[in-house]
């Protein structure tokens, strides 16, 4: 059912006239990835110890422009000896870093800073992160959110202030005091089954005794399967695992903004005005990130039909959805909004949290008292009020709900 709903407006698609740019890989002479025939896609080095190195790996990965199916690069599946020499690096740099004065490490970030802001303009830069399939618009908020917590970082004299309380006892003071855990690593989203070929490093990680925290972003899947492996081995673990962006509409919520909300955002659960959300979507324009009217650029899996040259999938609506179907119950890595109807504000709220993907919801409104309610009652780490992009920035802290919540 969901594979051929997906193409319900497919033949209303606007594809912009303007040609797909494609990734020159001749051009592509970085240091991070290695030299060779201008015919061949570059391999990319691996950053061990500060310095870029040539992978012994037998077998790689390929990175596809999801635009062209055209193979810009290659990842080495990295081996259990560069493996363990990473880590080892990262091990002996700790204690220097770890005596480094707070102010000397808040230049570092500084100067991290300096060097993203000055390269956000390259061309290079924006190709690279339209590999990921997104418009030129999208891949520069990533960018930029990156930079806000960057930013963030810089602060950290005042974050790094632990806490003192004077005579908790006669004669006895108390104080905490903040200190870094030593190597911690960091899994980058990935997908049940994409993240198939890589299990033997994630195991590496999860059971490293050098490794003192992992942090992941992901499915289900990998993430339930992270989470237990590095806790059972002492870790701490964080595991951000499945989304769903949920969004209520009242009869009294303003129509155009409304519409240009749910449009922009490409995902949620919205009941109302559905031959307005058809129209809008068919006027989308749906082609190459880099092309300058572009929409919506094409998604990652290459398990797409009828485009044999890129992956595009146009903007897709689902109406009278029921909390029972697949399409509801599971996420859908594509842009595809739901449509579901409500008895009213309760009955929505409820539907909304017994979702078991609370990863955002929103509500439209014009009334502050509907407004309070639902900001109260909903259950998702991130609120909105008309708004559906509820996303915090890096100084607010994460969950509204207790972590369990977020990773159920």
């Amino acid at each position: 059912m969901l594979r051929a709903a997906l193409f319900r407006l497919a033949s209303g698609l606007r594809r912009s006239p303007m040609a797909v740019a494609p990734f020159s890989t001749a051009a592509a002479s970085a240091a991070w990835l290695s030299d060779g025939p201008a015919s061949t896609p570059p391999k990319v080095r691996l950053l061990i110890g500060g310095e870029f190195v040539e992978s012994r790996a037998d077998e790689h990965v390929d990175v596809t422009n999801p635009a062209t199916q055209e193979v810009v690069s290659r990842i080495p599946l990295t081996t259990t000896d560069e493996f363990r020499a990473a880590v080892d690096a990262a091990k002996t740099a700790f204690p220097g870093w770890r005596s480094t004065p707070v102010t000397a490490r808040q230049r570092v970030m500084l100067k991290y800073q300096e060097l993203i802001r000055a390269n956000m303009v390259r061309q290079d830069c924006r190709e690279h992160y339209n590999r990921a399939g997104e418009d030129t618009k999208d891949a520069w908020g990533d960018v930029f959110r990156g930079l806000e917590v960057v930013e963030h970082a810089c602060g950290m004299g005042t974050l790094q202030m632990g806490e003192y309380v004077s005579n908790v006892s006669q004669g006895i003071d108390t104080f905490s005091i903040r200190e870094p855990l030593g190597v911690c690593a960091g899994i980058c989203p990935f997908n049940f089954p994409a993240m198939i070929p890589l299990w033997d490093i994630v195991n590496n990680i999860c059971d490293d005794e050098d490794i003192k925290a992992v942090s992941f972003v992901g499915s289900n899947t990998a993430g339930m399967h992270i989470y237990s492996r590095a806790s059972a081995a002492g870790k701490r673990v964080q595991c951000n695992m499945g989304a769903k962006n949920h969004a209520i509409v009242l009869p009294d919520a303003d129509r155009d903004a409304t519409l240009n909300a749910l449009i922009a955002a490409g995902f949620g659960a919205a009941g109302q005005r559905e031959d307005e959300l058809v129209k809008r979507a068919k006027g989308l324009v749906v082609n190459s990130g880099m092309a300058s009217d572009t929409d919506l650029g094409p998604v990652i899996s290459r398990q797409v039909p009828n485009f044999e040259d890129g992956n595009f999938v146009g903007p897709t609506i689902l109406a009278d959805v029921r909390s029972d179907m697949e399409c509801y119950k599971e996420e859908i890595f594509g842009p595809v909004l739901l449509l579901m109807k409500a008895d009213n504000l309760d009955d929505a709220i409820q539907i909304v949290n017994r979702n078991k993907y609370g990863n955002g919801a929103s509500i439209f409104t014009t009334s502050g008292i509907n407004a309070r309610k639902f900001q109260t009652d909903i259950e998702a780490g991130q609120v909105g009020i008309c708004n559906a992009n509820a996303n915090t920035l890096a100084f607010f802290s994460l969950p509204k709900l207790p972590l369990q919540e977020i990773l159920k």
